[in-house]
């Protein structure tokens, strides 16, 4: 896996992936940005909710889950010391679909954040992590 980052101006960055789509990113005006794109560390905290989500699909897509949407929130907290690392991250699952199981939504998310999620098993290194899920029937 590769990424190259590419400094515009001001603190704006251009990432590219090795798989060749870019992002902005840039600081806060408190930090010399132009608010122009996401913050460095909600991309890493968007990188986590995207690994986990990835995996929850697909466990229940393989279980013949009927999923027809997933949206995971994700709320952290920072350690108020430089580096300013994840302390706390609270993860919740809304899976919306047709007579899924508790079970297997249950299953999924733990196995996820206990095995699969390469992101997530990185960042409970700092941070205690806790998974939530709620089922939403659809027509």
């Amino acid at each position: 896996m590769r990424a190259r980052i590419k400094w515009l101006d001001h603190m704006s960055f251009v990432g590219e992936s090795g798989s060749g789509h870019s992002v902005v990113l840039d600081g806060s005006p408190e930090h010399g940005g132009r608010n122009l794109g996401i913050r460095p560390m909600e991309m890493v905290l968007i990188g986590m909710g995207g690994c986990t989500a990835f995996d929850v699909v697909l466990m229940l897509q393989k279980s013949r889950q009927s999923v027809v949407d997933v949206e995971v929130s994700l709320d952290a907290e920072r350690s108020e010391e430089i580096p300013h690392v994840f302390t706390h991250i609270q993860v919740h699952f809304k899976v919306m679909g047709k007579n899924l199981s508790e079970k297997h939504v249950e299953r999924a998310v733990k196995l996820s954040g206990e095995k699969y999620c390469s992101a997530s098993r990185m960042i409970e290194k700092s941070a205690t992590i806790d998974y939530s899920w709620e089922i939403e029937e659809t027509l």
